[in-house]
């Protein structure tokens, strides 16, 4: 009986270990995931003045934050002095019905940065933002 015994107590401090174990995995992983997301919500998207947009095609690119998880590139066109056209290059998924060019559209539409994100995909839809915003950049 003993020995039987010291085997399940054996055996619930090895399920102990490896609860704590996982809820320290845990924590650490979510703390990871939290500051990139915290870079992410916190991208200006200001430095853009619309009014002195010069004529071309620009291409822009974002690194995609501190992971590179949402590392993207556009092509963007000026033309009259608007923005008339934003091309998804590379890194860009759409995020279902079309709402990733739905958002490229707003832009167009608002000649802004200050528009509507993707309901559910705020912090992507402002690394796509920030590459039209470095195309941009170069169009000043």
């Amino acid at each position: 009986m003993k020995a039987r015994g010291k085997r399940k107590m054996i055996g619930w401090l090895i399920a102990l270990v490896v609860v704590a174990a996982l809820a320290i995995a845990g924590w650490k992983g979510w703390r990871y995931i939290e500051r990139e997301h915290k870079e992410a919500r916190s991208l200006p998207l200001d430095a853009v003045d619309f009014s002195k947009l010069k004529d071309g095609t620009y291409t822009g690119e974002y690194e995609g934050g501190m992971y590179k998880w949402r590392a993207n590139s556009v092509r963007v066109t000026v033309s009259g002095g608007k923005v008339t056209q934003i091309e998804p290059l590379s890194g860009i998924e759409d995020q279902g019905d079309g709402k990733t060019q739905m958002l490229y559209d707003r832009v167009i539409q608002a000649q802004s940065l200050q528009v509507d994100t993707i309901s559910g995909a705020t912090l992507t839809a402002n690394a796509y933002l920030q590459a039209v915003e470095n195309a941009l950049l170069q169009a000043e």
